[in-house]
């Protein structure tokens, strides 16, 4: 089965994949946010199938730049959810790939910074998999 996004599931889909890892930047604005990410959109970046085209098409993203973590959290996690809804409509193993996709670039986002995850950036990461989970 092949995908059939509109511009606006594309839309949705980056807000989702892309605001996890500006969730976990933002998270960590005492560490190292910008290692954070570019960690986590280096492994967006390297994303393959369907998902991995939508995500390297060159579009602005909108809604990541609150001017707070709840703001930023406010329009993310609602995209993980809406987005995995939407993959898993019209093809459940790209709904796989992902959710795979988010939590590699999650895993490589929280690697980034020195040591174990601080509480905040493990706290983050349970939310973000809590709202892929939730469709």
């Amino acid at each position: 089965m092949s995908l059939n996004l509109n511009d606006q599931d594309k839309a949705t889909l980056r807000t989702a994949a892309y605001g996890a890892v500006t969730l976990l930047s933002a998270a960590d604005a005492a560490g190292s946010p910008h290692r954070v990410a570019t960690h986590g959109s280096i492994a967006l970046a390297s994303a393959t199938g369907p998902v991995g085209h939508v995500l390297a098409e060159k579009s602005k993203i909108k809604d990541l730049n609150g001017k707070s973590v709840a703001e930023i959290a406010d329009h993310a996690l609602p995209a993980l959810t809406e987005a995995m809804s939407l993959l898993k409509k019209q093809d459940p193993a790209e709904a796989d790939n992902f959710r795979s996709i988010v939590l590699v670039a999650v895993e490589a986002a929280t690697q980034a910074h020195k040591g174990q995850p601080s509480p905040t950036l493990a706290d983050m990461t349970r939310k973000i998999t809590e709202a892929l989970d939730a469709a």
